[in-house]
This record gives C-alpha cells, sequence and structure tokens, in this order.
C-alpha cells in the first residue's frame, strides 16, 4: 500500500510533529513497509492454530523470601552516605 507524503504531514501534524522533507521521505517509507508487515500477518492461516493465552506454563517464578546474613557488613555500610548504629541512615520521608 501507498502512503502519500500528505498523509504523512497530516499524521505529523496531528501529533504536533514539524518535519523536515527529508523526515517525510523516510517516514513515509517507514509507514509503507509497516502497512506491507501488518498485510503479511493478518495474511498468515492461522486455522489449525490452538489459541493460547500465554507463551509458556511457568508459574510464580519468585524466590522464596528468606533472611541472610551478609558476611561483611562493614563493606555493604560503604555504601551508605551515613549509617547510624551499624544501619543505613535515611531522612525521614513524609
Amino acid at each position: 500500500m501507498n502512503v502519500s507524503k500528505e498523509e504523512v504531514i497530516h499524521m505529523a501534524n496531528l501529533a504536533s510533529l514539524n518535519l523536515t522533507e527529508n523526515e517525510i521521505e523516510k517516514y513515509t517509507k517507514d509507514m509503507e513497509e509497516i502497512i506491507a508487515f501488518a498485510n503479511t500477518i493478518k495474511n498468515v492461516n492461522t486455522e489449525n492454530i490452538n489459541e493460547s493465552i500465554i507463551a509458556n506454563e511457568t508459574y510464580n517464578v519468585f524466590r522464596k523470601d528468606e533472611v541472610k546474613e551478609f558476611e561483611d557488613k562493614e563493606a555493604l555500610l560503604k555504601n551508605a552516605s551515613k549509617n547510624e548504629n551499624g544501619m543505613f541512615h535515611i531522612p525521614k520521608v513524609i
């Protein structure tokens, strides 16, 4: 399908875009490629394909929440801008 420069300019105006002549030409070509791809997808035969809601059967991939002691607390506290009593000190947020 051919996309005219006027259509690209109209869409650019709707999106409040100021396009140069080179950008108009580039976007005209890009829009034609996008429409051609969409037509390719539209014409794929999906007659014998089962519907699927998810790509795989993986559920709850989160790890179990466990308390772990950190070996080198001093190295960890070096990352804090301020620490107090061996803990990160952060400003109060209300």
